[in-house]
């Protein structure tokens, strides 16, 4: 199984069965070697949780690909400490193709993000990749970017502990831009229900009133038909306000 191209690790939120990341091995495999370490079922919005409760079950379906029946952290975890472990250490990990945007604050609840965020904090690059496209499956061209966007981060190399979060959108893009990341405006939205034994139960949305125009953001590429690349790290550090509270030190 030895090979000098190199390994990428492949994991995604929305299931090992989903066509997104049928589009993305597809695509990685005229990069490098691919090895897919995906849940077993679909775990959108699992954020960067990782199993602690009860214990995870690996099934192997050929050499190449494993399912977990956990998170997408645990995914990342397991393949780079236990699957893959000690001759298969990846060169990288690419996440995704989630089937809708993964923009600004909503990249924090993601589980595509979180899967090549949880690479990088095991010493491995990660590059996470989505759709924005509520209604369509048709992945070409989030696939193709796919490929030369880890062709690129491969050849050039990554700073230490950062990943890159890609969005794609709808159609034919424009162009590509490196981007920060952005913030929407929206408000919660609670619907109540009663089930058929009288008990209530709750669905969580939100109302989406755009977001702030701030320039440079995800949002804006995205809305101008750009591919966004936005290099993100697990430090949630505020720098901007670190020195001023300083004078809290005693």
């Amino acid at each position: 199984m030895s090979s000098d191209k190199p390994r990428i690790l492949i994991t995604n939120d929305d299931g090992y069965h989903s066509e997104g990341i049928e589009a993305l091995e597809a695509a990685m495999r005229q990069v490098g070697d691919v090895y897919v370490v995906a849940p077993a079922s679909e775990m959108s919005g699992a954020s960067h949780s990782l199993t602690l409760s009860r214990p995870l079950r690996i099934r192997q379906i050929d050499e190449r690909h494993w399912t977990v029946d956990g998170t997408p952290t645990d995914c990342v975890t397991l393949a780079i400490n236990q699957i893959l472990l000690p001759d298969l250490k990846p060169d990288i990990c690419v996440s995704g193709i989630n089937h809708g945007a993964n923009l600004g604050d909503d990249a924090s609840y993601s589980g595509t993000v979180a899967g090549a965020l949880e690479a990088t904090i095991l010493g491995v690059p990660g590059v996470a990749f989505s759709l924005v496209a509520n209604r369509s499956h048709d992945f070409t061209e989030s696939a193709i970017v796919a490929k030369q966007v880890v062709a690129k981060a491969l050849a050039e190399g990554l700073p230490e502990f950062t990943l890159l979060n890609v969005n794609v959108p709808k159609g034919v893009p424009k162009g590509l831009r490196i981007t920060k990341q952005g913030f929407k405006s929206a408000r919660p939205v609670i619907s109540e229900h009663i089930d058929p034994r009288g008990k209530p139960y709750y669905w969580i949305g939100e109302v989406r009133d755009g977001f702030r125009a701030e320039g440079g953001t995800d949002f804006e590429a995205i809305e101008e038909g750009f591919i966004s690349v936005t290099p993100m790290r697990a430090d949630l550090t505020n720098y901007a306000v670190l020195e001023s509270l300083k004078s809290w030190e005693r």
